[in-house]
């Protein structure tokens, strides 16, 4: 009978951080060998290369005519479809954590599709839709308004695959909070703008906050939907990756190292602030929960 209840008994549990010494380390020594050798090495040689002539060579890549216009044209495009993609993250936030209707989940199949679909696919959809053999190309330039191989469709490229960013990193906390902060300011008077201005708000603004980081940061550095849409105008519909492209493919290593230096900036720049807000965002909760 002993011997069936020991045959039968649950093992004892293990914590894992009981590794021994050396299985700790070689793990540790693992993860900064494969980071190094995947990350920081190839990040040291871009900025390696955009210096190997000098900081004046550097300069003149940067201030070079088609080099400013990619850079004002990703700060344009950055400047309008952050903002769009912030109102509709986080009204469809708003509705699929506050609210119960039919067709939830499949909203919320619809707004992770861009993270399923190749950038390029989105790219040739816009295409396909404004194109001089579609209905709606030919109806709009009748009017003067020309989508592809222009700003707006590099806008409409970017806003599609960017969207998704703060409604996902919206949806799971404003989930987590419930509608009890919501339902009491209501009952106290408040209107449903006051509700959201002054409870809604408060509570998601940290995560709100790291939504459109991550969703700038895409937007600058997207480059398979615009290099469709796009049309690789030199100076006029190239941006930052683009120019980047061409630079390379023309052999001019040295500027086109020195332009990407300027993306590879922004992503140094989205990791720090990316930390901070996560140091502040799970700050945040904490003391909410307390």
């Amino acid at each position: 009978m002993s011997e069936t209840v020991s045959r039968t008994s649950p093992r004892p549990f293990r914590d894992p951080a009981s590794e021994s010494l050396p299985a700790r380390l070689a793990l540790i020594a693992i993860a900064f060998l494969f980071l190094a050798a995947f990350l920081v090495l190839p990040l040291v040689s871009v900025f390696f290369e955009a210096f190997r002539k000098g900081a004046d060579a550097f300069w003149e890549a940067i201030v070079e005519p088609d080099a400013l216009s990619a850079i004002r044209l990703t700060l344009l495009v950055a400047a309008i479809s952050v903002p769009v993609n912030l109102i509709f993250g986080v009204m469809a936030a708003w509705a699929i954590a506050k609210f119960e209707f039919k067709g939830k989940a499949f909203l919320i199949t619809l707004i992770d599709l861009p993270f399923s679909i190749s950038p390029v696919i989105s790219g040739l959809v816009y295409v396909i839709l404004f194109s001089s053999h579609s209905v709606l190309g030919p109806w709009l330039k009748s009017y003067g308004i020309e989508i592809l191989f222009a700003v707006p469709g590099i806008v409409l490229a970017t806003i599609f695959v960017t969207f998704p960013f703060v409604a996902r990193e919206l949806i799971p906390l404003m989930q987590d909070q419930g509608n009890g902060d919501e339902e009491a300011a209501i009952s106290l008077g408040a209107s449903g703008w006051q509700t959201f201005w002054y409870v809604t708000l408060p509570n998601i603004k940290w995560g709100l906050l790291y939504g459109v980081l991550l969703c700038n940061a895409r937007a600058m550095g997207e480059f398979g939907a615009v290099s469709v849409v796009s049309g690789h105008i030199r100076g006029e519909t190239n941006t930052m990756p683009l120019h980047v492209e061409i630079l390379y493919n023309e052999y001019n290593i040295g500027a086109a190292f020195a332009v990407a230096t300027l993306l590879a900036g922004l992503a140094l720049v989205t990791l720090v602030l990316k930390t901070i807000l996560e140091l502040r965002f799970g700050a945040g909760n904490a003391a909410g929960k307390h």
